[in-house]
């Protein structure tokens, strides 16, 4: 399944941050793998990123080069005490074009040698099943739909619907708090009329607290085709790992990370970097 060992990039950033920073209770970026536990109810977090990927490369329009992905953002909801809703996406992707193998699709770029286009949007719900207990996990159900934002032509993505679910796991060993995501993908075959390629998804993730600033984290986390190799182009196998940082100061939760990608058509290095802000919008119902 893929490859799960892999050199992983570190990046650290140590500066000076003010006592009396509030905790989030689920720390997610710079993961991709999510955490079980859910937003307050009545808060909003606001996820907020940069990411910039080397050697990304495009199966269905054959374009590749390097990646650099401006707002990458999450908003997520907490309605209920196990109930969390989140919409999430990319504002802006550029393209700086190295690489050109045959594409399947009509291509219409804006340039020679970059486009750009907005990304696509994912609704999720994440509802929590089972609350942690001393010997065994919380567990937790995410179900979501990828919308058709991007449009083909500028080679970045394939315009389609795409059906995510996955079963989540988490749990506490003192320092450490483990994450586990194992789901699947259903994503419709861009070129053959009536098909689709079901997808198996993975995540396993940990967040290391140092302090009561400071957090590391790593992960793998990715895709996998099952078909073996036949595989509709446009959906094949991808996966990352991700090493880097939490760092609480000034209100804020900033976050870096290194990125090395496991598959032909995952990234190969990268880095990515934000922020996250919580805030209460409406008082619980009692």
């Amino acid at each position: 399944m893929g490859i799960w060992i892999a050199r992983l990039l570190f990046a650290a950033i140590i500066v000076g941050a003010p006592a009396g920073v509030s905790v989030a209770s689920a720390q997610q970026r710079p993961l991709l793998t999510e955490n079980v536990e859910l937003v307050r109810t009545g808060s909003v977090r606001l996820e907020l990123g940069f990411d910039f990927l080397q050697s990304q490369r495009f199966a269905l329009s054959g374009l590749g080069g390097d990646l650099t992905r401006i707002g990458v953002f999450g908003l997520r909801l907490g309605v209920a005490p196990n109930v969390e809703v989140e919409i999430s996406g990319v504002l802006q992707d550029f393209l700086a074009i190295d690489r050109r193998d045959p594409s399947a699709i009509p291509l219409t770029l804006p340039r020679a040698n970059s486009t750009n286009d907005l990304g696509d949007f994912q609704l999720h719900t994440k509802v929590l099943m089972r609350r942690e207990g001393k010997h065994w996990p919380a567990i937790g159900l995410r179900l979501g739909v990828g919308l058709p934002n991007t449009n083909q032509a500028r080679g970045l993505g394939a315009n389609q619907t795409n059906v995510f679910a996955s079963v989540i796991a988490g749990k506490h060993f003192g320092r450490l708090n483990l994450s586990g995501n194992l789901g699947m993908a259903i994503l419709p075959a861009p070129l053959e009329q009536f098909s689709q390629n079901d997808l198996l998804l993975y995540g396993l993730a940990g967040i290391w607290t140092v302090n009561d600033r400071l957090n590391l984290v790593g992960e793998i986390n990715g895709r996998e085709n099952l078909r073996g190799r036949s595989v509709p182009l446009g959906t094949e196998s991808q996966g990352q790992g991700r090493f880097g940082m939490q760092l609480r100061a000034g209100g804020l939760r900033w976050d870096l990370a290194g990125i090395k990608g496991f598959n032909t058509y995952s990234p190969r290095s990268g880095v990515t970097f934000g922020m996250t802000y919580e805030f209460p919008i409406f008082e619980p119902v009692k």
